[in-house]
């Protein structure tokens, strides 16, 4: 079984600064993807970014620029450097954790939520 717990998000005003960490324990093997989605109210859940056990990230087009996702593999540990935030930022932020297999298998945090606002 695989946890993955959560921290940082909360308030901020247009053009601050977040950053959301996430910690994975139990059975973790390579490969694997550990990265963030969100979903905002009405809206599907999307990929904010992520980054492969080999060191490769994607980025969603709307954070490219503002957004750092990075990771630590001894640690099982991911980051997102959430900078410029901008109103439609605002979310419910999930981390994820994907093993790549054949289905891939996919674990799921809690959510923090991420408020931009004036």
């Amino acid at each position: 079984q695989v946890q993955l717990v959560e921290s940082g998000g909360g308030l901020v005003q247009p053009g601050g600064s977040l950053r959301l960490s996430c910690a994975a324990s139990g059975s973790i093997f390579s490969p694997n993807a550990m990265g963030w989605y969100r979903q905002a109210p009405g809206k599907e859940r999307e990929l904010v970014a992520r980054v492969i056990s080999g060191g490769s990230t994607n980025y969603a087009d709307s954070v490219k620029g503002r957004f750092t996702i990075s990771r630590d593999n001894a640690k099982n540990t991911v980051n997102l450097q959430m900078n410029s935030l901008k109103p439609e930022d605002t979310a419910v932020y999930y981390c994820s954790l994907q093993f790549i297999l054949n289905p891939p298998k996919n674990y799921w945090g809690q959510g923090t939520q991420v408020t931009v606002s004036s």
